[in-house]
């Protein structure tokens, strides 16, 4: 699909959860841009995220940029600030933060257990706390950087059996308003991009009937391309959005107005 040029030259990005998905494709639309990429991925039981996150850095080589692979699990504040710290060291500083890293524990309230509460609410929106929290004294004595955060249509309307997602998704827009006022200042920018259903492993695991009836409410009549969102990441990390900041966009089909 064609690209809106968003011209990211010079600059290095740490995106959470980069091996696969939404990540994925932020990554490589950044490394498009000139943009060098710290790919995040965490070791998990019954798959090779190391593999994949870095055939994402081969493809971000690939394309002229420099890549690290960053193993770290973002619920885990010691390790986030070692990796952190590493990321500088390899690439020379820090200009953008994509806070993507996320999972879903779909259960109706009623039989939503606490560990599957708790588990969601860690990595969504602790996870997104701890990277930033880790960046943001670099990006304010360098008075530069865009902080991204991955929120979902789910914080905006609602969906039946994701109280704990939607509850970790509009955590985060609370965040980043917050901290949009605070870091404002310093030259730097928050903001979230919320997207609706989009065609990733997540969603090719729901049952092909909620599938055809998901898409059935959609304006554009589509699941969204992870691509999409990547260019909606683009535009905000670029120097075409300074005086953008405390927004949510929203990349969802219609879905949500």
């Amino acid at each position: 699909m064609q690209m809106a040029r968003a011209d990211l030259e010079g600059k290095s990005a740490l995106i959470t959860g980069a091996s696969r998905g939404i990540g994925r494709a932020i990554a490589l639309r950044f490394a498009e841009e000139g943009c060098d990429v710290a790919v995040n991925y965490v070791a998990e039981g019954g798959r090779d995220n190391a593999a994949e996150a870095e055939k994402v850095a081969e493809q971000i080589r690939a394309l002229g940029g420099q890549a690290v692979c960053a193993e770290a699990d973002v619920t885990d504040l010691e390790a986030v600030e070692e990796m952190v710290d590493y990321i500088i060291e390899r690439l020379g500083k820090l200009d953008i933060l994509v806070n993507n890293a996320g999972v879903t524990r779909d259960r109706t309230l009623k039989k939503l257990a606490k560990e599957d509460w708790d588990r969601v609410i860690e990595v969504n929106l602790t996870g997104a706390f701890h990277c930033t929290r880790a960046v943001i004294d670099h990006m304010r004595e360098r008075r530069y950087g865009r902080i991204i955060s991955i929120s979902s249509v789910v914080a905006l309307m609602g969906n039946i059996g994701q109280t704990n997602y939607g509850a970790s998704k509009a955590g985060l827009i609370g965040f980043t308003k917050s901290l949009a006022r605070e870091v404002a200042r310093r030259g730097i920018t928050a903001n979230c991009v919320a997207p609706g259903f989009i065609d990733t492993e997540m969603t090719q695991a729901i049952p092909d009937d909620i599938r055809e009836q998901t898409t059935a409410t959609i304006p554009l009549a589509r699941m969204g391309l992870p691509e999409e969102v990547a260019n909606a990441a683009a535009f905000l990390a670029s120097d075409a959005a300074p005086y953008i900041t405390g927004q949510v966009l929203s990349v969802n089909g219609g879905l949500h107005m």
